[in-house]
């Protein structure tokens, strides 16, 4: 995690379940008009969002950031391509990697820093049915872990 993290925003919960992320970073994202002010207000919707590499830029695709109610004409589109903001280094490991190796670059929160939004992009690789599973069986065990702790200490004091 990024030190000196600003308040989140949005989450996408969805993507370590998905994904097995393996790094991640923190980019800017370039905003048009009203869209600063939907997401300070926190109407900003990560779920089904995915970041692409095109002409050696790094794009945000369906980010849904919700019209402001007081932008009138200046209002912008919702579901629009955004620009994520790297240095050139970063930007060129992950062409590297995404085309070759089968990595996905996955939007894990947006959050505020320095009055500035930026948006925590991981680098992930698809997960299996099966490890959704095995992972699903894992939290299982350690909730009734710390549960069966939980009552034990209650018992003892």
């Amino acid at each position: 995690m990024p030190k000196g993290e600003g308040k989140v925003v949005s989450q996408n919960k969805k993507a370590n379940h998905d994904y097995f992320i393996e790094e991640t970073y923190e980019t800017g994202i370039v905003l048009q008009g009203t869209e600063i002010k939907s997401i300070r207000a926190g109407r900003v919707n990560l779920k089904d969002s995915f970041a692409k590499i095109e002409r050696g830029e790094v794009f945000l695709h369906n980010m849904h950031i919700s019209p402001y109610e007081q932008g009138n004409r200046y209002n912008h589109d919702p579901l629009r391509t955004r620009k994520l903001l790297m240095h050139r280094k970063q930007i060129n490991k992950l062409i590297g990697l995404t085309k070759e190796q089968g990595y996905s670059l996955v939007p894990l929160k947006l959050y505020l820093k320095n009055g500035f939004a930026k948006v925590l992009l991981g680098l992930g690789k698809g997960k299996k049915r099966y490890d959704k599973r095995e992972d699903l069986k894992r939290k299982d065990a350690k909730r009734e872990i710390e549960r069966a702790f939980r009552d034990r200490q209650k018992g003892l004091i």
